[in-house]
């Protein structure tokens, strides 16, 4: 949805009574909180940043997507780092690779069709010889598989530190009323007026809660649920 989801243009052709300047680009009046994009080149409605990964600017109608996109990628992520505990277990940590051979000192030992040597290590082997057990072999790992699942371990941790970072500082800002575009003014703002001695205060900051709502569209009526997966 933030990839297809347009962020917002200024009405063209139309009035705007509440223009604060004119964009130089585009010689056309500028609401509040909009910021000319040089990547699209067009004027967009409460711009936050151009996304080179979604392709599109993440403004005022496309924001919430950008920021749910990141949420479910996290939790997408975390659910395959838990879900492949067992395989990197499994294949790093229990396997024997191809250079090594299995550690037969001080256990009994078996021989399977193939003549593979298998270490014993359960007692119930001891006491019966099964048709199935006669087929049981060493499972072997390959480097390369071993290469593979060390890297799909480190992208999605890379992942998930990256994304978790991005969508914790976007979820503070959300929570303060800002965008990324004005958290760098707004700073710059409050370090000037400190100097003078004054406060500034953010117009757009209602209160945390009520952020929330209004960066959900909540207050429009629609139910909580279909604005957290739509």
């Amino acid at each position: 949805m933030a990839i297809i989801t347009p962020p917002g243009y200024p009405p063209q052709g139309e009035l705007i009574t509440e223009a604060v300047s004119i964009c130089k680009k585009c010689i056309a009046p500028k609401p509040p909180r909009t910021h000319h994009c040089s990547v699209c080149n067009k004027c967009i409605l409460k711009m936050d940043h151009h996304c080179p990964w979604l392709n599109n600017c993440v403004g005022y109608s496309n924001h919430r997507y950008f920021f749910l996109y990141m949420v479910y990628m996290v939790a997408g992520v975390l659910f395959l780092i838990l879900a492949g505990f067992e395989l990197a277990y499994r294949d790093l940590w229990l396997a024997i690779a191809e250079d090594e051979d299995p550690e037969l000192e001080g256990h009994p030992v078996k021989f399977n069709k193939t003549g593979a040597i298998i270490p014993v290590t359960d007692i119930l082997y001891l006491d019966t010889v099964l048709e199935d057990n006669l087929n049981d072999s060493i499972e072997l790992i390959s480097p390369w598989r071993k290469g593979a699942i060390t890297y799909m371990a480190l992208i999605n941790c890379a992942v998930f530190i990256a994304l978790s970072g991005l969508a914790s500082w976007h979820g503070r800002l959300i929570g303060k009323g800002e965008t990324s575009i004005e958290a760098n003014i707004n700073k710059a703002e409050t370090e000037r007026l400190a100097k003078l001695g004054k406060v500034y205060v953010n117009p757009y900051n209602f209160g945390s809660r009520k952020n929330w709502r209004i960066f959900l569209g909540l207050i429009q009526g629609r139910s909580w649920i279909r604005h957290i997966l739509l």
